[in-house]
Formats: C-alpha cells, structure tokens, sequence
C-alpha cells in the first residue's frame, strides 16, 4: 500500500489532531503517502482533499477540534454520492481510508468497503463513549474533565447561594458523560436516557438531605434523559428550592485534549495505519484492558452499548 487517505466525520472530539498526526506521520515513516480529506464524507464526494506532509501535522496534538473539519453528509448516504466518493479515491490513488469518528461515520465506511472494496480502518472519536469494541473514545476524557470542572466552579456559586443547580450535559443516546462526570463531581442525583427516573424521588432526595442541613446540591441531567430546564422547574415546584439551571452545551466539545485523549488517539491512529499495512480491512481499533485491538466493523455497528450499572449504583450509594 502506497496511498492512503484519512477523515474526520461527525461531531469533533478533542484528541482528533493527535490522532491525524499519527496516521500521517507513521504512514510516511513507513514509506507512504497521506490525503487529507476535509469535511468528512463531504469533502469525500466533492474532492476537497490533498497530499498531506510531516509540516503538515506540526504543532497540533494539543489542539482541539480537527484540523482537516468535520460535517455530516447527506449525500453519501446515496449510492450516487458514495460512486463520486470512489471516482475521487481513483483520481487521487487511494489505497486504503483511516475514517476517524462515531457509529454514523462507521456505517458509512462499511456500506462503502462493501459497495467498492477499498480497504477502511475505523478510529472511535467521539466524546459520548459510546461505541461498542473499545473500552474508551478518543475525546471522552477531555469532555468528562470539562465537565467536571464546570462542575466544581458551579459548586462553589451552589454553596455560597445555598442553592440547588441543575447541569444539563450532552448525550442524546448515551449517559456515559453524566455518570462519569457525576460520579467524580459529587452529584446528588444522575439522570441518564438508559434508566427510567421518577422526579418525586429526586424531590423527596433533596428534602431529606435539606432536612439534615445540606444546603445546596448538584442534580446531574443527560439531554436525552430530560430538558435540564423542565427538570430545573420540577424541582423548584415540588421542593420550593432556589433552583437554578446550566446547560454546558458545545464546550463540552472543546478545549486542549487531555493526555489521556492524545496517547489514546496515538495508538490507535497508528494501530489503524498498521492494519491498513497488513492488508486487513472493514475493522474498528480500539482499546480493552489497555490493550490495543481490532474488531469487525459489521459486529461493532449499531451494537448497544450499555451504561455501566455497577457505576450508577456507586453514584446513588455515595450521593446518600
């Protein structure tokens, strides 16, 4: 293999640099050349790409977001827009595809590997924590410190005001960022879209602890388990609470990489090259038990990938 090309699709996670500049940096100390495709599956289709050289990485593993950009692609989702797709690795002379993102952009690079036969790696960048095959995501880390530093900062408004505070954060499927960052911030209650959740428990939480002169508390909310605003006005109806709501949103997304994201996203960026290397294909690197392995996409795909239960139970157990 000569050629290979590499993207970023679906929603950035930090750590996505660190892993661009290892698939092109260990592909040309192993005598290869590297096409940087812009804007995902779009840039695919519309031939926004080009050669991409040692400089061209420089400087970029503490940075955020993606250097080659990141979009969703209608298009490609047709045969139409994957058969310009596959004119394009002709032209270019693309010999294999390093497609770095989520369950969506794998979908995507397995119906293609199927339809075309070019050789795709899958690298899991998204910060939900949420595909199947590996026990962590390039850019979870770096999303559950900045969660969890909002946390802390809020915490002290909380304390001071003697208030209740709702944080909403994101996960629209999964509530593996809410858990976690609830679990290490110390919240009182963690809503997750896995686990059905009545607010009068919540409520009735909250009193107990108020009743033994707890004086403020942090009410943790998944955007696919609730509106962190209905929640909030929940509380302050059945509680009488001054209760207040932050919905961290994008900057959850942002910010300089944790070390944890870059040498997560080292390894497997140049794990994928490798694979690509040995002449094997349609498979997802990822890491269990700190090891790094490959697994078939098509086994990985759509997959569940449950909410660790062990986890929540600890969360409700030291939030007494």
């Amino acid at each position: 293999m000569q050629r290979i090309g590499v993207l970023t699709s679906g929603g950035d996670a930090p750590g996505m640099n660190s892993c661009i500049r290892a698939v092109v940096r260990k592909a040309i100390y192993h005598g290869m050349e590297v096409i940087g495709i812009k804007r995902g599956y779009s840039g695919f289709i519309d031939a926004d790409m080009g050669p991409m050289n040692l400089g061209s990485v420089a400087d970029i593993i503490h940075r955020g977001g993606t250097i080659l950009h990141t979009a969703r692609s209608q298009r490609f989702q047709t045969k139409e827009g994957r058969a310009q797709a596959m004119e394009n690795v002709r032209r270019f002379g693309i010999q294999g595809l390093v497609v770095i993102g989520g369950d969506g952009s794998f979908t995507g690079a397995s119906i293609f590997h199927q339809e075309h036969g070019i050789p795709v790696v899958g690298v899991p960048g998204t910060i939900d924590n949420d595909i199947s095959g590996t026990d962590y995501t390039i850019g979870f880390d770096t999303a559950l410190n900045n969660v969890v530093d909002a946390i802390n900062k809020i915490r002290d408004t909380a304390t001071s005001h003697e208030r209740t505070f709702v944080i909403e954060v994101m996960g629209r499927n999964s509530g593996n960022i809410a858990l976690a960052a609830g679990l290490a911030g110390g919240a009182e209650s963690i809503l997750v879209p896995e686990i059905l959740f009545n607010i009068e428990d919540i409520c009735h939480k909250l009193l107990s602890g108020h009743k033994r002169g707890k004086l403020h508390s942090i009410i943790l909310v998944a955007e696919g388990a609730a509106s962190g605003l209905t929640i909030g006005q929940q509380i302050k109806d059945l509680t009488g609470f001054d209760t207040k709501v932050t919905i961290l949103g994008h900057l959850q997304r942002g910010g300089i990489p944790s070390a944890f994201d870059r040498i997560l996203a080292a390894r497997l960026g140049a794990k994928a090259v490798e694979l690509l290397m040995a002449g094997d294909s349609g498979k997802m690197v990822g890491v269990r038990s700190g090891e790094v392995v490959a697994s078939d996409l098509q086994e990985i795909l759509g997959k569940p990938c449950p909410i660790n239960d062990e986890m929540y139970q600890l969360a409700k157990i030291l939030s007494i």
